[in-house]
């Protein structure tokens, strides 16, 4: 992914402000029961949701459907070794990765 950025994650529920193409938003993401996985809500600066709930899945760019809220740019994940691995409970952040891509 030539242009990508990680962003930085870890084997936790977290919330946090991150800019993606000059805007700031905010960001949770949480480890969902019981369909067990990982998910991410975004939110704008003042923290009015944009989209709740987006698991994180390989293979595909996350914001995809959601282009309509003009976040410029894609969501992917990816895990070391396994590209298509979905990310565990254990291993967000440290083999599995969060990357945005910003549009051209």
């Amino acid at each position: 992914m030539a242009d990508a950025y990680e962003i930085p994650l870890s084997a936790q529920p977290q919330q946090f402000s991150i800019a993606l193409a000059g805007v700031t938003y905010r960001v949770t993401v949480q480890w969902r029961d019981p369909s067990p996985g990982w998910c991410i809500d975004i939110a704008d600066a003042a923290g009015n949701p944009l989209v709740m709930g987006i698991p994180l899945v390989t293979g595909a760019n996350l914001l995809e459907q959601y282009a309509y809220l003009g976040i410029r740019g894609g969501l992917y994940v990816q895990t070391d070794n396994d590209p298509d691995a979905l990310p565990t409970f254990g291993n967000l952040g440290a083999s599995s990765h969060l990357y945005f891509v910003p549009s051209s």
